[in-house]
């Protein structure tokens, strides 16, 4: 499954950061359950790698990735965890090398209309806009639409509950990425139900 197939999947990809391995488990079966099968277990937390191997070996549906992937060598560290693709928030030429030796479905990071054209010529026709509240947000997706009209992008980073719906209703946007769906306090109470309910409301979210 390439990285356009897996962002069809759901209309928001849960960036998650996992700070506890026993949350790991239970916290990517309540997105599951709530219909967002597509994870991205951030690489900023000692327990990251194993989390992403425990919730790929029990979480029956789930498809996952690890993100702020920086170098060459964690493509091979993340693929043995048993990721199923990769996300950097930007992206070197080394990186783009890296990823594509590895076979691993990969999620660039851009902020530029430079960046997107330099990994749409590499191949890479799925991006990651980040951090998107910041860089331009609504705005720089609706400008860009006419000039890069085989690229879409995944925004991510200052998406939330209240403009995911914005987002979504763009023509070159796949999907969002965001972390409103686990809430960091829901997570710390282990209130999984909540975060059923939250990660339902999303999936319920339109796409054109």
């Amino acid at each position: 499954m390439n990285m356009s197939a897996m962002a069809a999947l759901a209309p928001v990809i849960p960036v998650l950061t996992i700070k506890r391995l026993t949350d790991a488990v239970p916290l990517a079966r309540a997105l599951v359950r709530g219909g967002l099968p597509v994870l991205e277990i951030t690489l900023r937390t000692g327990p990251a790698l194993e989390a992403l191997q425990a919730i790929t070996g029990e979480v029956e549906g789930a498809v996952v990735g690890a993100g702020t992937v920086l170098t060459g060598a964690q493509f091979d560290q993340v693929k043995r965890a048993g990721a199923r693709f990769a996300v950097s928030p930007g992206c070197m030429p080394s990186l783009a090398l890296a990823a594509s030796a590895s076979g691993l479905p990969f999620l660039p990071g851009v902020q530029t209309v430079s960046e997107a054209m330099e990994l749409a010529e590499r191949g890479f026709n799925l991006l990651k806009f980040f951090p998107a509240g910041a860089a331009g947000g609504l705005a720089w997706l609706k400008a860009v639409a006419a000039p890069l009209p085989e690229v879409r992008f995944c925004p991510t980073g200052g998406v939330g509950a209240d403009t995911a719906s914005a987002y979504l209703a763009l023509a070159n946007v796949a999907c969002v990425g965001g972390s409103w769906v686990a809430p960091a306090e829901a997570v710390a109470g282990q209130d999984w139900t909540r975060i059923e309910r939250l990660a339902a409301a999303a999936a319920r979210l339109k796409r054109p």
